[in-house]
C-alpha cells in the first residue's frame, strides 16, 4: 500500500527493526496507529497534514512491516522505539499523536521522553489504567463489551484459530466500532487481514494486549504530564474522559459526536483540521 508523496523506509532501533512512511516538509509530526490495522490506517490525512508537517507514520514492532520480536510490547518499550526512531532521524523532539494501541503509546512516550514532545493528541483512547481491569466481557446496553481483549491475552490459541483466517476479525471490528462502514474499502480490509494472518503478526499485535498489565503499573509511577494535550473521542469518548482524568495538566477535549472508533479512516477532515490547528 503506498500513499503518494509518501517514501517507505526502514531503520534499527533500540534493538528492532522499524518500517515507517515519511512525506512533506516542516515540524515533525508523528502518527502511531492502532490494532488491527498498520500505519495505512492514516493514508486519509497524511497528505493535507503533510502540507504543514513532516509526517512521519510508524508501524509500531509487531505491526505490518516492522519486526515482531518475542517480546518488548509494554507502552514504555513502544514509547522508547519511537523515541530512538526520532533520534535516528535526526530529530530531538516532535508532535506525537495516536489513535487506539497508538494512543497508548503516544502517552507513554510523553510520560518518558517530556523534552522530545512539543505537544501530544491522543484519541479512541488513551494509555491503559485500572478502568481496563473494570471491563466486561459479556454484552451490557451501553457499554462496550471487548471480548478481544481476553483473547489477545491468550498464549497460542489466537494464532492456531486465526492463521490465514484474519478477515472475519477485521470485518467484525469494523461493523461493530464504526458507525460508517463504507468508509474502509475491499482493499483495505485485505490490507489488515493479510497484515495480522501469520502466526508472528497475531502474535505480534497480542503483544500489546498482554503487556496490559505491566502498562498500568507503569502509569502509577508518571506524574501528570505538562505539555499541551489535545484527546478527541468517537465512540469511546467517556473512556476517553476517564483514562486521561488527572493525567494531563493542560489538555483540551473535543468529541466528534456520531463518530466511531476509527476516527483517521471515517472522521479524516476533521481529524487534520483539529490537529493542525492544535499542532500549528
Amino acid at each position: 500500500m503506498k500513499v503518494d508523496g509518501f517514501e517507505s523506509r526502514f531503520a534499527e532501533v533500540n534493538g528492532t527493526r522499524l518500517h515507517y512512511v515519511s512525506g512533506g516538509s516542516g515540524e515533525p509530526l508523528v502518527l502511531l496507529p492502532g490494532w488491527p490495522r498498520t500505519w495505512y490506517q492514516f493514508h486519509k490525512v497524511m497528505p493535507a497534514l503533510a502540507e504543514h508537517f513532516n509526517v512521519i507514520a510508524v508501524d509500531l514492532r509487531g505491526m505490518g512491516e516492522s519486526d515482531k520480536p518475542q517480546g518488548g510490547y509494554d507502552k514504555k518499550n513502544l514509547a522508547r522505539d519511537i523515541y530512538e526512531l526520532l533520534r535516528h532521524l535526526g530529530h530531538t523532539s516532535a508532535y506525537i499523536a495516536g489513535e487506539d494501541i497508538g494512543s497508548q503509546v503516544a502517552y507513554s512516550f510523553a510520560a518518558n521522553h517530556p523534552e522530545a514532545t512539543r505537544k501530544l493528541a491522543l484519541w479512541e483512547t488513551g494509555h491503559p489504567t485500572e478502568l481496563f481491569n473494570e471491563l466486561r466481557m459479556l454484552p451490557q446496553e451501553g457499554q462496550p463489551a471487548p471480548w478481544w481483549f481476553a483473547l489477545n491475552m491468550l498464549d497460542g490459541l489466537p494464532e492456531k484459530l486465526l492463521e490465514g483466517r484474519f478477515r472475519p476479525i477485521v470485518d467484525w471490528l469494523i461493523d461493530y466500532q464504526a458507525t460508517t462502514p463504507e468508509a474502509f474499502s475491499e482493499e483495505v480490509r485485505e490490507h489488515y487481514a493479510a497484515a495480522y494472518g501469520t502466526p508472528d503478526a497475531i502474535r505480534g499485535g497480542n503483544g500489546y494486549y498482554k503487556a496490559f498489565p505491566q502498562d498500568i503499573k507503569d502509569l502509577k509511577d508518571y506524574p501528570p504530564v505538562a505539555m499541551p494535550v489535545l484527546a478527541l473521542g468517537g465512540i469511546y469518548y467517556r473512556m476517553v474522559l476517564a483514562q486521561l482524568e488527572g493525567r494531563a495538566l493542560d489538555i483540551r477535549y473535543v468529541e466528534l459526536e456520531g463518530a466511531g472508533h476509527y476516527l483517521a479512516e471515517e472522521r479524516p477532515d476533521e481529524i487534520v483540521r483539529e490537529l493542525v490547528k492544535f499542532f500549528a
